[in-house]
């Protein structure tokens, strides 16, 4: 199960067909017109702001579009055992 946010409506079928997963929108309530966390929205908000945590990964420092890929993994490899470990 993968949540996301309305704009990937349009890809909810082909996520089902091509990937076999279930791809769970995450609406804004209508009428809201004040900021409100929504459910599971946190969760990818949350681990997209890691890499801004590391300094390399701030800015964009490389050359190369494979090395900041690369830094991108050994940043997510990071927080995310670091997470693991205590938690």
């Amino acid at each position: 199960m993968i949540w996301a946010d309305g704009a990937y409506a349009p890809i909810v079928g082909w996520v089902k067909a091509v990937c076999g997963w279930v791809l769970v929108l995450v609406h804004k309530p209508q009428g809201l017109r004040t900021f409100q966390v929504l459910p599971r929205r946190w969760v990818v908000e949350r681990t997209f702001g890691w890499p801004n945590r590391c300094g390399r990964l701030s800015k964009d420092y490389e050359r190369d579009t494979g090395s900041s890929e690369a830094m991108v993994h050994l940043a997510m490899i990071y927080f995310t055992l670091k997470h693991l470990c205590y938690d």
